[in-house]
């Protein structure tokens, strides 16, 4: 069986995206997630999403890690699924509702030249409770928090952003061999979950500098989920505030992250096509 596709990225954080709307959705998206995100033999990527009619919103995204298995939220793919209905003649809107495993979100397309350009996506409200996120931990949060991870004790503040992140302030980020540390904090059995891992460097109380291991993928170009949940982190300790623009400066590029009073998270940042193209699965 032959498909179209379409390689799309949000700051470098690249996923192949089926449009699901006019066709069949994919008999088994698992297996294509894990063959075609091969970058050396195969489209390559950090996944597979597929792109799907909603009865519950404007539309409804699934997505799929390169290891197969299916994620609740990834905040680049869904800019991208907003640049994607838009761009394609799916809506003429410029406020968008997307189904997701981790619940409906809300899209502000930014439009230029007929074409979108960057999307607004309010990421809902940050979970704090540790067997929410799910962290193996009591207590209303899990913050600033030792935790042994191959002998060395290290700090962890632990927000869910509809997937669970792990945020850890470093003094640097550039040489961390995140292949080494990153699957040792991944599964860590403080998390039954799994754990996405981010480093964060503190610039100033409107600059992060972050690095990301993305359970299920490795290392990753950018994670919007997690630059949202490290401005949530960075917050809570003290480095940044509320109600305030924080630019994440990731290996992709910048997100543009605000933690309103209200306890939603607001991430702004770019959606841009690769290349289109025909697989047989």
């Amino acid at each position: 069986m032959k498909r179209n596709f379409i390689k799309m990225h949000g700051i470098g954080n690249d996923y192949i995206y089926f449009d699901c709307l006019k066709e069949q959705p994919l008999p088994d998206p698992s297996e294509a997630a894990v063959r075609l995100s091969d970058r050396h033999k195969s489209i390559g990527g950090d996944g597979v999403v597929l792109i799907l009619p909603s009865d519950k919103a404007d539309f409804r995204m699934r997505m799929f890690n390169a290891d197969g298995s299916e994620g609740k939220m990834c905040g680049n793919a869904i800019r991208c699924v907003g640049k994607y209905v838009y761009d394609y003649g799916y809506t003429d809107k410029t406020q968008v509702s997307v189904e997701t495993l981790s619940g409906i979100k809300y899209l502000t397309l930014s439009v230029q030249d007929g074409k979108v350009s960057s999307v607004c996506v309010d990421m809902g409200e940050a979970v704090l409770a540790p067997r929410d996120i799910p962290v193996d931990a009591d207590g209303s949060q899990f913050v600033n928090i030792p935790v042994t991870v191959d002998g060395q004790s290290v700090y962890l503040t632990c927000v869910s952003m509809g997937n669970p992140h792990a945020v850890q302030f470093c003094p640097s980020v550039a040489d961390l061999d995140l292949a080494a540390i990153g699957p040792k904090l991944e599964h860590h059995p403080l998390f039954p979950d799994r754990v996405n891992a981010e480093y964060v460097r503190v610039i100033d109380e409107h600059t992060l500098e972050m690095r990301v291991w993305e359970r299920g993928s490795g290392e990753t170009m950018a994670c919007g989920t997690g630059a949202c949940a490290t401005v949530v982190a960075a917050v809570l300790n003290g480095h940044c505030k509320k109600d305030t623009d924080v630019t994440v400066k990731l290996l992709g590029g910048d997100l543009n992250i605000v933690w309103r009073s209200d306890g939603h998270v607001m991430m702004t940042g770019p959606a841009a096509v690769s290349f289109e193209g025909t697989v047989t699965l």
